[in-house]
């Protein structure tokens, strides 16, 4: 009798082992807000779906109400993998996050924008007017174009829309005179809406969002992920899933990923070098 049971405890023991050897640890991913909720869910599910399949790893997509809300949950670290350009600030190095890929594509610039048939021509017939920006934690489409305009002491209303398409919304229905902008979410919401643009001013270009991992991620699991992400637009099933996205959002050009590294963002480092404490 004391055998039977000795061997029945080693047999369970040994089920609920393998039990939690089959269940993967499940990792939150949370990219920027840049479309608004329902694109942003319907564009990022199912890559990361293909993603979790092909590593191994399984994600879960984390999206807040706003960018801002979604970079919080970065921030208060109940996030583990991130599709993002908030984290290369000197307080948010410290964080330890690191590079493994980006979107192949173009570089991206900041914008201030209005609509084509606006009567403002140039920067300057901003003064006094509102300027709409999707949030406070974009570099590219609030930080970089609002301290242009603190460069040039032109004073504005700022408001916060949440997301780039909150902020176009908002400015073609005549509630802000401008909007600050990522160049590659006005050719995309230009296609998706049929809109036209005048831009008022443009930066130097930045390299499009990166892939990142926390420092709590097991190495091994970062490079199962990062080789699924980097080798998906080569795979017949991830081209497919690669290719609706693209088509979802009118990006111009088919959609990927490529290798990064930190070196790849110095282009953010050096504007917070030189930003207004303000901005930094």
């Amino acid at each position: 009798m004391h055998s039977f049971a000795k061997a029945s405890f080693v047999l369970v023991a040994c089920t609920l082992a393998a039990g939690v050897r089959a269940e993967p640890h499940t990792y939150n991913f949370s990219p920027v807000n840049q479309y608004n909720l329902k694109v942003s869910a319907s564009f990022w599910n199912p890559i990361i779906g293909y993603v979790s399949a092909r590593s191994g790893v399984r994600l879960n997509l984390k999206l807040g109400r706003t960018s801002a809300d979604t970079t919080s949950y970065v921030l208060a670290r109940e996030v583990d993998f991130a599709f993002t350009n908030h984290l290369f600030s000197p307080d948010r190095e410290k964080m330890g996050w690191t590079v493994f890929g980006r979107r192949d594509a173009p570089p991206v610039r900041a914008q201030i924008v209005v609509p084509a048939d606006s009567p403002v021509k140039t920067l300057d017939g901003l003064a006094g007017g509102t300027v709409v920006f999707p949030g406070p934690e974009a570099l590219v489409a609030y930080k970089a174009p609002y301290a242009e305009l603190l460069r040039r002491n032109i004073a504005v209303d700022v408001v916060f829309a949440g997301n780039m398409d909150a902020a176009f919304t908002q400015l073609f229905a005549g509630r802000a005179r401008a909007a600050g902008a990522n160049s590659q979410l006005v050719q995309n919401y230009s296609g998706r809406e049929d809109k036209a643009f005048r831009v008022l001013w443009s930066s130097a270009p930045y390299n499009d969002l990166a892939l990142m991992a926390s420092p709590r991620v097991p190495a091994a699991d970062v490079r199962a992920v990062a080789k699924a992400f980097l080798g998906m637009h080569q795979d017949p099933e991830g081209r497919r899933i690669l290719d609706a996205a693209g088509e979802l959002v009118h990006a111009p050009q088919p959609l990927g990923f490529v290798p990064a590294s930190d070196a790849d963002y110095d282009s953010y480092r050096a504007f917070y070098a030189g930003a207004p404490i303000r901005l930094r």
